[in-house]
């Protein structure tokens, strides 16, 4: 059952066990909505589209918080558009992660003690199948744990038929638009892996090294260049100055000798020589530097490849067969021999590129590949952002997308692989290169071969949004739900992903960009605001949260922190207080339906409603247009907020607690307030079901006996508002907080109770006195009342007889012993504010520390002194 009209079950049993046990129901709820279809997205549905992707996790990983955190938001938006009317698609799926794939399936060899060559391409290829049919994607079960609202019956995965045919036939267009095409350039390679690897697959660390510098030539001609990576120098095929740097202007164009060598490299202008850098000499080694590649393709220089795909020495010479680490040493000790070290830094920290799959060193090298020519796909990328097609959120985070799409390098796609999309290119005897699309047969016959490459995991990934709707065919689903409404991803993939999205969906939808808006978050940290990190000690499993707090109170936690663009800190004691909130909901809403709350019939008409419950039916009404409007605005953490201070602070902490007068009296006036009550907790608890969507589907299908809350209608405001009202329960809050303040500095215990005389007539207070007396467990005056302690306040008066609640002397004592500590810390911060001499001294931070402390201590004397006052005689 999809649509919005429910079923109302007999509800036999309404009453809700004393605590709520999330381990107990999570489970059954999810297995439940996803056999009743309600994630299910139907094409030929006439209900306006709302469509999200997944990110895909990788095959191999697991939950962790930065995906518990990202599902979180997405689930919250699919819930409530669905809840709207609208036909949502919230489409799952894995990326079948090349290089960490195989790692896994290859470490599992080497227990047998096998490598991947030994089983030969194709049954390691089917190796890595098996391993996913019974290992990979743990993750799907564990995004059911977490509540995702994701339709199973779509699930997608990056290496399935469908998309293989869509990366196939997106390949032979691109190539037969001559925006593919095979060269050498400089890559990001692991010598572990033995593959070039993407940009945000490079993890940067600062590591210990050393910088050495290196004298090249002798005497007049002699040039001084440093670096730390000493064994590159065999490769080096020329010295690099600026143009204008005079120092070196004798010596353009002449020859020096390399070190070591015997070679004679040229002496070059280049206007990439920063000449206030060090000496302002570089040596250029094109083959393994991404920047001294572009200067050899500038000046025609030779590029020398000294080090294979393992980081080994090839260079004839002594060095050769040396490994990278090795060499470095072994050659900055013969050019120590030689005379040729000028000055050594050891330890040297700079930052070194690592694989993120396997932490080696990455090593820059000249490698024949496949590439993108990605020009024109970047300038269309930016344009749509430009030009309002798409639009990024928070728009700050513009600058960076136009920054990465406008200076965009041609994209490797070529990975040194077994275990991915093959490159559809067949190669024959005689120097043939032919593309096959997915219709069309490879050549045959002696001496075809296909390329032993496999595309780069972005790119099938850059397909995801319309690949999984069934293109290249014109399917029913790609028609109804494509473009996607919204991509909710993180700010730090926003050039890897997203820009590759943007570039093959305007490029494959024939100018139709992929989502409408970008919506970007920002990265988990931890309650220092640290990264976190394994390595770090504070890496936290969601799923062990989950397990001791519920999922609800993850999802809550992870929503409360959520400004767009902005990093999460969280800790445990957040998710805690997470808890506590769904603890109250229940308790609250258990207590409401033990007393008469109930949602049957209309709302009474206003005449008949009391001050709180016009109050509250106009709180609720701006809650409402409160949280449409920070959901369309992408601010999870102030809608988050609105809902927990709107639930907590005024439904069950003051409009229950002014209510329970009403209820124990009984009447006519206790059935308007029960059904008001009903009406709050129908409408609140809808809308807290997107982001705590197992608590509220128990509490509402309990309240109103009907399906689910899955598919019930997203509350609308109404526009009722009662400004007067609002006013009149704003003045009892004040009375009962201010007279609360008072019993709790005179040390009475919250249920303690006290003789008290209300003056309130003449006020709007009036019809609250019973309510007043309640929530501050008042007495009647009765004989031989004395009013101790008088409290003016919002227009009425508060006496209280404290004679015999509390020992006045020991209050005198304690106040005045607080008394002057106060007026001690008041005397000292003046003393410093008025030193001159200090203040020229101090830093600015202290200075306001000290003020701080001043105002502090003024406030304290003030509150201490009114208490005192306040006092009886003893």
């Amino acid at each position: 059952m999809t649509e919005n009209a429910q079923q109302q079950q007999p509800a036999s049993n309404p009453e809700l066990p004393t605590q709520y046990a999330p381990a107990e129901v999570e489970g059954k709820l999810y297995e439940r909505w996803v056999e009743r279809g309600y994630f299910t997205a139907d094409p030929k549905s006439e209900k306006p589209p709302f469509t999200i992707v997944i990110p895909p996790p990788n095959v191999t990983g697991s939950l962790h918080l930065g995906h518990a955190f990202e599902h979180t938001l997405i689930d919250a938006l699919t819930r409530r558009k669905r809840m709207q009317g609208y036909e949502t698609l919230w489409q799952p799926g894995m990326d079948h992660a090349g290089i960490a794939t195989q790692n896994v399936v290859e470490r599992e060899l080497a227990k047998e003690g096998k490598s991947r060559h030994d089983l030969g391409r194709e049954a390691f290829v089917e190796r890595v199948w098996q391993w996913k049919a019974e290992s990979g994607g743990q993750i799907s079960g564990q995004m059911r744990r977490l509540g995702d609202g994701v339709d199973w019956s779509r699930e997608r995965f990056t290496m399935d038929e469908g998309l293989s045919q869509a990366v196939q036939t997106i390949f032979k267009k691109l190539f037969d638009d001559e925006l593919i095409y095979r060269a050498e350039r400089i890559i990001n390679w692991c010598p572990r892996c033995l593959t070039a690897i993407s940009d945000i697959e490079v993890e940067y660390q600062d590591d210990d090294g050393e910088l050495v510098s290196i004298r090249y030539g002798e005497g007049d001609t002699a040039i001084v260049v440093a670096t730390t990576r000493a064994e590159t120098m065999l490769g080096d095929t020329a010295v690099a100055v600026h143009p204008d740097d005079e120092r070196y202007a004798h010596l353009v164009g002449t020859e020096i000798e390399l070190p070591l060598t015997g070679r004679r490299i040229p002496v070059i202008a280049d206007s990439h020589v920063d000449p206030e850098f060090g000496t302002g000499a570089v040596k250029v080694t094109p083959a393994h530097d991404p920047n001294d590649f572009e200067i050899g393709r500038r000046h025609d220089l030779p590029s020398l490849a000294v080090l294979d795909e393992r980081g080994v020495i090839t260079a004839h010479g002594p060095f050769q067969g040396l490994d990278r680490f090795e060499a470095r040493s072994a050659i900055v000790g013969a050019l120590r021999a030689d005379g040729r070290i000028v000055a050594e830094k050891r330890p040297y920290t700079h930052s070194v590129g690592h694989c993120s799959r396997c932490k080696t060193t990455i090593e820059p090298r000249l490698s024949l590949q496949w590439w993108v020519k990605v020009g024109p796909l970047a300038q269309a990328a930016g344009d749509a952002v430009r030009n309002g097609s798409v639009n990024i959120h928070p728009k700050e985070m513009e600058s960076r997308y136009f920054g990465w799409v406008d200076n965009l390098h041609d994209w490797c796609i070529s990975r040194q692989l077994w275990w991915g999309h093959r490159i559809p290119v067949w190669y024959g005897p005689n120097g043939e290169v032919v593309c096959v699309g997915p219709d069309e047969q490879p050549p045959t016959g002696e001496g075809w071969t296909q390329d032993t490459d496999v595309l780069d995991t972005w790119f099938s990934s850059g397909l995801w949004p319309f690949s999984t709707l069934g293109w290249p065919e014109r399917t029913e689903s790609l028609e109804k739900f494509y473009p996607n409404s919204v991509l909710v991803t993180g700010y730090d993939i926003l050039f890897f992903w997203v820009a590759r999205m943007m570039m093959f969906g305007l490029y494959a939808m024939d100018g139709t960009p992929p989502f409408h808006t970008i919506a970007l978050h920002g990265m988990v940290r931890d309650q220092f605001g640290k990264k976190m990190s394994k390595s770090y000690g504070n890496a936290v499993n969601p799923l062990d949260w989950m397990d001791t707090y519920g999922s609800d109170a993850v999802r809550f936690t992870l929503a409360r922190g959520a400004n767009p663009g902005v990093d999460v800190p969280i800790g445990e004691d957040w998710v805690q207080a997470s808890r506590n909130f769904a603890n109250k909901i229940w308790n609250a809403t258990r207590f409401a339906l033990m007393n008469g709350a109930t949602v049957e019939g209309e709302l009474p008409p206003t005449e008949q409603l009391s001050a709180a419950d016009r109050w509250i039916l106009s709180r609720l009404n701006a809650t409402v247009a409160e949280v449409d409007a920070y959901y369309e605005d992408y601010q999870f953490s102030k809608l988050s907020d609105a809902l927990y201070h709107f639930a907590w602070d005024e439904v069950f902490d003051w409009y229950v607690e002014l209510s329970k007068t009403t209820y124990f009296a009984g009447g006519e006036q206790a059935r308007v307030s029960g059904r008001v009550l009903g009406e709050v907790l129908d409408v609140t608890l809808r809308l807290l079901h997107p982001i705590v969507p197992f608590v509220t589907e128990t509490l509402w299908t309990t309240l109103t006996g009907k399906e689910s809350v899955v598919i019930a209608d997203w509350p609308a405001d109404s526009g009722f508002r009662d400004s007067a009202a609002e006013k009149e329960i704003e003045l009892v809050q004040r009375v009962v907080t201010e007279v609360r303040r008072f019993r709790s500095d005179q040390g009475l215990q919250p249920g303690q109770k006290v003789p008290a005389r209300l003056t309130l007539d003449g006020t709007v207070l009036a019809p609250h006195e019973a309510a007043i007396r309640q929530l501050l467990r008042l007495q009647p005056e009765g004989e031989g009342f004395s009013a101790t302690a008088t409290l003016p306040v919002a227009g009425a008066t508060v006496a209280l007889d404290l004679s015999g609640t509390i020992d006045v002397g020991a209050e005198r004592k304690r106040l005045a012993k607080d008394l002057a500590a106060a007026e001690k810390e008041k005397s000292q911060a003046t003393g410093k504010l008025g030193n001159e001499a200090f203040l020229a001294k101090a830093p600015d931070n202290v200075v306001d520390k000290i003020r701080a402390r001043l105002a502090k201590a003024e406030e304290d004397i003030a509150r201490i002194t009114a208490q005192l006052d306040r006092l009886p005689e003893a």
